[in-house]
């Protein structure tokens, strides 16, 4: 079974249905990633299993720290022995390390998982951040709203994604001229 196969399986099989909302938030992060293949050529493969598996650590089977980019990394490492660069992603997927330091578990996150290349790291960022919950693509400013307006300003969630929002905003401004560098090499002279 190749990598995107077996993650979409594996996906699939934690999230379809204790989260349903979060399955379908899975898949439409992994169309945004598939939407990006021009951009990622070899790396292609790698973003997109990253993508559908980013929000596994939300699973009730594997959830043990409550943080989901940990416990999703660490279930794809000792207990999948997943590619080391989709762990990565997961591990640091759309700021992480700004949630885990309000956890407490930044030193965790870092010292157990190195950060990936940074144009991965965007680019999982923004197929993350442009996809609603329900899988269909957005804005990062609609996005960000709305998962403020979910958890609340002064919730953990709430508190990280505003500090995170510049790194955020300018993580899709990154992609969105790769991608449009890429598109108008494409146009015939």
């Amino acid at each position: 079974m190749g990598l995107t196969a077996w993650a979409y399986s594996l996906s699939e099989s934690l999230l379809s249905d204790p989260l349903p909302r979060r399955w379908a938030h899975s898949l439409g992060v992994a169309k945004r990633a598939r939407s990006l293949s021009p951009l990622m050529g070899d790396d292609a493969e790698v973003l997109e299993a990253a993508a559908v598996l980013h929000d596994i650590g939300y699973s009730p089977a594997i959830a043990a720290t409550g943080f989901h980019p940990l416990d999703g990394a660490r279930f794809l490492r000792d207990r999948e022995g997943a590619d080391d660069r989709v762990v990565r992603l997961v591990a640091h997927h759309s700021c992480a390390l700004l949630e885990a330091e309000e956890r407490g578990l930044r030193h965790e996150l870092e010292s157990e998982f190195e950060l990936e290349r940074p144009d991965l790291v965007d680019a999982l960022l923004y197929c993350d951040m442009t996809t609603t919950p329900d899988g269909t693509q957005t804005t990062s400013v609609e996005r960000l709203d709305e998962i403020v307006q979910r958890y609340g300003p002064d919730t953990i969630v709430g508190r990280f994604i505003q500090r995170a929002a510049p790194e955020i905003h300018a993580a899709t401004k990154r992609v969105e001229g790769r991608m449009a560098e890429v598109s108008a090499d494409d146009q015939p002279m």
